[in-house]
Formats: structure tokens, sequence, C-alpha cells
């Protein structure tokens, strides 16, 4: 592509409007060299060797297509559990017809065989004993349940008859992944790795184990640990097959899920809502949190799936049931569910009367059961959030040292015995019991430049301004500011001494503020959004016009229902800068430090400055004017409907890699590609990166970028052409629309963090050091990777992150490329220490988060956001906050 020189651009000039894209067609790139710098360490890394003793074993892949003889068994012929029953089944009737063969199935509708079946093409009759809890789960003929149809009572035996077709897909010989093992690309080599995967799962599902994709929990009481609100943190371990630059491995690591506790649904509710009396349960929330969640009776020991909940309480709700008297004529007759088990099923029912039934029907025929006959089954996973109090209970109490996840790890491996594993044995698979060493690179840590010029220079990726003063201090006169208090316990005079004490020690002119506001002690139970609206109204009546910024002190940390209304109030109606605290009972000097950090980086001043930055001596950057962009897609809670949050930041004042602004937008849920960085309107281009664009170019003296790196954070390797494809092309598409013939040249990285690889010091049992690379052994045997720790890990093991460089147009080295992957997590203006992730990436999350906590992104936010599409809009930031760090 060609560069532009960096020449200067008319901003609001004529777009064409017969431009077209260019389209071009990308490939991700290979690896152009190994890294050199650095001093060099001994590593452990959490794979383990494999070797393919049978090279010419050949995978033979079909699909499996399960009809129910019975339409209502449709959901059994849909079911994991169902199909391997059946699949195992048929290889016990079929083994003639089939030979015998070597089996794995998935579960769902592949089935892979060792070599070919006798035919392309099968139709083969299985019949199951139904030995399951929802034999007669639509029917009370046995007492199990109450509503339905009583007719499937009386199917004998409760046999249940399904055809399978097997038809032939394809063919993946094990010698594919040699040839991916040296680079190849073709898609066989990757099934190949599938298939082993599979092979695995299959293992852990015959175990009984808990298979969250290539993760598996047991039910063993000590892999669990109680977070509260009726759930528990299971501790289980995850493997996965790899095609290395060291050749094929076994990756192995710890995992961890949220688990449901086993036992009585109403204690769950009861836990789960935090509360003792069944009487005060949000029946609305408890139904939300129960559905689909399995249970046992304790009556009959069947099993059940919840659907739903009964509108009236047990000793109300009724159903139709038929009885029969002495002469033998039947009839229909009204019955409540409380009534059924007590007289009929003589059942005694001690606290159900008032309570709802739980619903194991289906919408047009329910089927009830009184909630204190049921219980929840084991190994269930919680897909609702967390609060922040059991995440932070969770990550404590989860956590390992380094020397403990090694030793957890090595039990993982030694337990599962894959050496005893006839599949495994059949392909020709056998698997080292050492971890893998390697080398690892230490690069120095960046110089970074505070007041005066003075450098600061980070020990172990942490440094701090004691006897130093800040870059670009800010400044805040007596009637700019104000602080405001909803909590009844921080003393707002003392607050403010301590605080202008600490800024004036660190270089920035904070006058005392000339108004302080408490909250009238009448308003603290009102609602969050009216207790904001009336300390706004106080605000107005003490300033002609908003204050510059406004300190607002809550009463908790986190979950305070008061910072979304209050951010929302501030940032989008009056556009004022906040920084909401919470302190604590001894203020100290580094907590207040570390509050003016984000206050000046809010206000436009600069904490610290990479040493490289102010020599403009960044290779590649410095020297041509470079944009920075970072993007990352907040989603909600699992298993919710919630929109997706959007969120992109830019880099302003080039050489400066430094300053950034943000661009939010919500869109459509669980759509992880950006689909609004370009968006034609019929005002012109309304998307995510324009204004960002044009900010660059204000910034610049009207220069536009010649060169843009671009961080992407949240996307698993399937999706890596789909950042090329899709979002960079919105990209070239938004310069297209504002007049440029020619295109920047472009770096892409992907920054993963949700990924399995640990690496352990060879000779210690501390955690790596910060600045650590790994670009060798371990890493893509083709694409262009590598892994780096950029922080100190202080607690438990710390996690690299796997930078993935899709594409390099600009042409860095990779010793300047990690050199600056590393450098960026030096630019965080938050903090006196490095972060893990390069610092754009981090006020991309930071800046979705505090958009989903200012907005109700729940269905109900309809009446709160104009909806467009079926997807909420935002408003726009009030001018004034638009180009600030607000997010800080």
């Amino acid at each position: 592509m060609a560069s532009s020189s960096g020449s200067k651009v008319g901003v609001e000039g004529s777009i064409p409007q017969s431009m077209t894209s260019r389209a071009p067609t990308y490939h991700l790139m290979a690896r152009p060299a190994f890294g050199a710098e650095g001093r060099r360490i001994r590593l452990f890394a959490n794979h383990f060797d494999v070797k393919l003793t049978m090279p010419d074993a050949v995978f033979y892949q079909y699909t499996i297509t399960v009809t129910p003889h019975d339409v209502r068994d449709k959901n059994a012929a849909q079911s994991k559990v169902y199909g391997r029953k059946i699949v195992n089944r048929l290889f016990e009737i079929y083994s003639e017809e089939l030979k015998n063969k070597r089996f794995v199935y998935d579960g769902e509708r592949s089935l892979i065989t060792i070599g070919p079946l006798p035919q392309n093409n099968f139709e083969l009759t299985v019949v199951l004993e139904d030995s399951s809890a929802r034999a007669t789960a639509g029917g009370a003929g046995d007492g199990s349940a109450v509503g339905g149809d009583q007719k499937r009572s009386k199917r004998s035996g409760f046999m249940k008859t399904f055809t399978v077709a097997i038809k032939f897909v394809a063919v993946f010989p094990m010698r594919s992944i040699a040839l991916a093992l040296r680079g190849s690309e073709r898609e066989d080599g990757q099934s190949a790795l599938r298939v082993l995967d599979i092979i695995l799962k299959q293992r852990q599902a015959e175990r009984g184990y808990l298979v969250l994709r290539n993760c598996y929990f047991d039910g063993n009481h000590t892999h669990l640990v109680d977070v509260g609100g009726g759930v528990c943190g299971g501790r289980g371990f995850h493997s996965s097959f790899r095609t290395t630059n060291g050749g094929l491995s076994l990756n192995i690591d710890v995992s961890t899920t949220i688990i449901v506790k086993s036992g009585p649904v109403l204690e769950f509710l009861l836990a789960n809502q935090n509360i003792q009396d069944p009487r005060r349960i949000d029946w609305e929330k408890a139904k939300r949190k129960l559905k689909n969640m399995k249970i046992k009776t304790i009556h009959n020991k069947r099993e059940y799936k919840i659907t739903g909940m009964s509108k009236l309480p047990c000793d109300m709700q009724t159903f139709s049931m038929k009885e029969r008297n002495s002469k033998g004529e039947t009839r229909t007759v009204e019955m409540t569910v409380y009534n059924f088990f007590q007289n009929i099923r003589k059942i005694t029912l001690t606290r159900s009367a008032s309570l709802p039934c739980l619903d194991v029907g289906k919408p047009q025929r329910p089927i009830y059961l009184p909630i204190e006959l049921c219980h929840l089954l084991s190994l269930q996973r919680y897909t609702k959030g967390l609060s922040s109090q059991q995440g932070a209970l969770l990550a404590e109490r989860c956590r390992q040292t380094p020397h403990e996840r090694m030793r957890l790890i090595a039990d993982s491996l030694n337990d599962n015995r894959y050496d005893k594993d006839p599949l495994l044995n059949a392909c020709g698979v056998s698997i080292d019991k050492r971890m893998t060493k390697l080398t690892g690179r230490v690069l120095n840590c960046p110089v970074l430049k505070a007041g005066n010029m003075e450098d600061c220079i980070p020990r172990n990726g942490r440094w701090n301004f004691v006897h130093k003063t800040l870059l670009e201090p800010c400044e805040l006169l007596h009637d700019q500011w104000a602080i405001v208090n909803f909590s009844g316990r921080c003393d707002l005079r003392h607050l403010s001494r301590e605080l202008i004490k600490c800024a004036r020690n660190r270089g920035s002119n904070i006058e005392e503020p000339s108004v302080f506001l408490e909250e009238d002690r009448e308003w603290m139970r009102s609602d969050p959004i009216v207790r904001v609206e009336k300390m706004f109204k106080k605000i107005e009546a003490k300033f002609t016009g908003p204050p510059r910024f406004i300190l607002c002190v809550l009463p908790e940390k986190k979950t305070c229902d008061i910072y979304g209304p209050w951010k929302r109030k501030s940032l989008y109606q009056f556009g004022i800068v906040t920084q909401c605290i919470v302190p604590p009972k001894n203020i100290r000097d580094h907590y207040l430090t570390n509050v003016l950090l984000k206050i000046n980086s809010k206000l436009s001043g600069i904490n610290s400055l990479l040493s490289v930055e102010c020599k403009r001596s960044i290779p590649l950057i410095s020297q041509t004017p470079t944009m920075i962009l970072a993007m990352d897609v907040s989603h909600g809670p699992p298993g919710s409907s919630f929109p997706s949050v959007a969120a992109v930041v830019g880099s302003r004042h080039w050489p400066l890699i430094s300053r950034y602004r943000a661009s939010v937008r919500i869109q459509s849920p669980k759509l992880e590609m950006i689909d609004s960085l370009y968006k034609p309107g019929e005002n012109g281009d309304e998307g995510m990166l324009r204004d960002l664009l044009l900010d660059f170019y204000k910034t610049n003296g009207g220069m536009k970028p010649a060169q843009m790196i671009i961080f992407r954070d949240g996307v698993s390797e399937s999706q890596f052409m789909e950042v090329l494809t899709v979002e960079l092309n919105q990209i070239i598409k938004v310069f297209e629309h504002l007049g440029d013939t020619t295109m920047p040249k472009f770096t892409v990285i992907v920054a993963q963090k949700q990924h399995h690889t640990r690496f352990f010091l060879a000779d210690s049992p501390e955690n790596v050091p910060p600045g650590t690379v790994v670009d060798t052994t371990v890493v893509h045997p083709r694409n262009y990777d590598f892994y780096m720790y950029a922080h100190g890990g202080i607690l438990g093991t710390s996690r690299p992150i796997h930078y993935n460089v899709l594409l390099d147009e600009i042409g860095f080295k990779p010793d300047d490329l990690q050199k600056l992957v590393h450098a960026l997590s030096y630019v965080y203006q938050r903090s006196t220490s490095a972060v893990s992730m390069v610092a754009p990436v981090c006020y991309a999350h930071l800046a979705a988060r505090q958009l989903s906590q200012c907005f109700d992104l729940s269905e109900t936010s309809g009446d709160e956001l104009p909806i467009r599409a079926g997807v909420p809009q935002l408003p726009e930031l009030h001018e004034k906050v638009r180009s600030s760090m607000f997010f800080c």
C-alpha cells in the first residue's frame, strides 16, 4: 500500500460520492523473524510434547442424524447425553456391520472413526430403555409431576426408538498434522487436531465430568469453593492439542468455572437473594435464575429441567386430572397441586403451600412440582453474572502460586492417564509427562519522564512519585470545582486539605473548592436517580454555570448504584468531568496520589511520558505521523440478551502515544465484530472512527496519519480473518469517505488474554519477571505471534498476553515491535505500575464498562434510550468532555 507522507487534508471538504472501496484481500502474515534482544532466562511452559508414532492413521468423518419414531422424543434426540447413549448402543448392536471400528463422537452431529466404515451411508434403528428421570415427564400417573398428558405414562417400559442415519463427509489423515507443524495452512490439519481434542472430550464425558469446550470439571468437593449466593467456584482443568513451533503439544492448565451448589431449590433461592424468609423471595428474579436448571425430585428420584414457575401458589394452582368412581366411570376434575400431593400421593408438604410451583413442562403443557420436593443436581454451570464481592472472593480463593499451579497441572496429567487411553493409542499418540523447556527474554524496562524532565526508572514494573512532580500538572481554581458527598462517614474539609496538600507536593496547583455539598438525610433511601437529581439541583444553585470538575464521594465501592446515574448526568447532560471515590478511614498519601493521577488525566494533564516519546526516538513512529487505535467489545452476562458495547480509543497529539480519546457505541447482543466503525447515515458518516480521525487531524495541525497501529482485543483465532475483512475494511471506508486517495499503512495486532499457556521460572518459585517475552517453541509454527509479561505479578500465577500480528505493512522489526508493545504497557495514566495489556486496550475496556454502568442495557432500557434496528442508541457525550480522557 502506498503511504501518505503526512500531508494536510481538508477536514470538512467535499466527499466524492462515486468513490469505491479498494476492498483489498488480506492473508494472515507469516513470522518474518524472531526477536533477539533481552536477557535470557530458562522457563517451563505448561505444554507437553506429543509424538505421533502412527502418522499413516486416517480419520473418517461422518454426520449423524438421529430421528425419533415418536415426535415426543424430539428433545431426547437432540440431547448430548442421549446422543452419546444412542451412538454407544448403536456400536454395541451393530458391531459386526460396523466392523468393530473405534469411534469418536462429539455429542452432536460428528462421528469420527479410525479407518473407514464398510459403507458410506447407513440407516439403522436403535431402541433405548428410558431409565432417565424424564420417562413420565408429561403425566401424573405415578405422581412424578402434575399436569400435561397422562397417556405418556402408559408407554410400555418407556422404550424410545430412533432411526440413526450415518453419512460419509471427509477424510483427515494424521499426516496432515505434520504438514501443519511445517507451516501448512491446510484445513485438514486443524480438523485432525479437533479429532484428537474430541477424543479427550469423550473420555471426560464418559467419566461423568462437566464438559465446557476443552475444560473439564468433576464433582469432587475438595475442588469447590463457596463464593456465596448459592454458587461455588469449581476447579477443573483444560486440555487441548496445539501445533507449535516446537512440534505438536498438549496444553494442560488449571481452569475455574461457576457451579450451582447442589441441594434444595428453596435453600439456593434464599442464599442467592441473601434472605432467610421464603416469603421475601423475589419470584420474578427467581424465575430468571432457575430457568433451564436441572432438578431431581426427592420423592421419586426423577430428573427434570426447569422451564418456568406457576403464577399461583401451590395451594391455589390447579390442573385437570381424570378420576374413576366405583362404577368404573371417569370424569375430569380440577385439583390443586398441594391437594394432589397431600391427599393422593400422601406426601406431607410443610413449606410449599404459599409458594409457587416449579414448572418442568412446556408452554402449552405445564407440569408442576412443589418446590420443597426439588433438589438442584450437582455439576451445573451457573451462567448468570456474579456480584463484585463474589468475583473478588472467587479470585482470592481460587488463586494459586506458580509452584501450586505447576503441581496441579502435573496431577491433572497423571490422573487422566492418557497413555492408557485406547483411542489415543490407536492413533499412535504418545504424550511426554515433562513440561516443555524453553528460553525467554527479559526486555529492559522503559525509562519514564516526570516533572522537570526528571528520570523515573521502574523497578519490577512499578514506580512512584515520591520526591517527584507530575510532568504536566492540571490547575483547579477556587471557583472551578466542588466536592459532593453521598456518604455520611466522610469529613469533606479534611479530605480537601489532604488532597490539596498531595497535589501541591506533585506540582499541581489545586485551590480549596468553593462548594462543599452534603446529601440531605431525607433522600438517602430514595431511588439513586432521584438522589442524583437532587444533588445536581444543589450544584446548579451554587454555580452560575457548570463547574469544571466535581469530586464525588460515594458510600460504597463498585456496587454503588449511584455511580451510573451520576456519570450519566455529569458526562451526557452537563459536560462535567468527575472523579468518584470511596475514601478509606485512614487517608494516606499513596491513595491520594492515585486519585490525583486520574484527576490530572481527565483534566488534560500528563502524569508521565516515556523517555523515547520525549526524545522522538520510537522506531518508525516518531518519524512518521502515526495513530494508535485500540478496539474492544464488551458483552452482557452469559445467557443474557443485553446489547453489547463496542469501544474504540485513538491516540492524539502525535508523536505522543500516551494521550487518547474514546468513541463508544451499543450493538447487537453477542456480536463480536464491531459493525459501526463506518456507518453512513443521512448526515454523512456516523460511525465511531470518524470523530477520532478528525480529532487526530485537529491536534496535529491538519496532519493525517500515514501509519495506523490497530490493537484488537477479545477475538479468537477463528475470527482473525474477520478482523481483516470486516473491521479493517470499514476503517478503509472511513478514510475514503473523508476524501483520502492514499491510505495509511496498517499494522493489526490481536491481544488475547483468554488462553491457557502459562510460563514458570525453571530455577525459582516466583512469578515470571516483567518484560519477559517468548516467541519460540510454544508459538504458532507459521503465524506471527508472541507472549509477553509486561506486568509484575504479586498474587497468584501471572498470565501473559498473547499478541498475534495479523498484518504489518509498516514493517517493524520483531525486536522493535516487541519493545513498542512493552512500552505501551507503561503509559497507563491511572497507575504507577505497568499493566498486563497495552494501555490503549485497557482504556477501551474502561470506556465500555463506564458506558454500561451509565445506562441500563437490559431489555427494559427502551424507555431510556432511542431504539434503531432493535438496538438502543446512545446520546452524544457533552462537547465539553468528548475529547477528554473521561474514562480514566
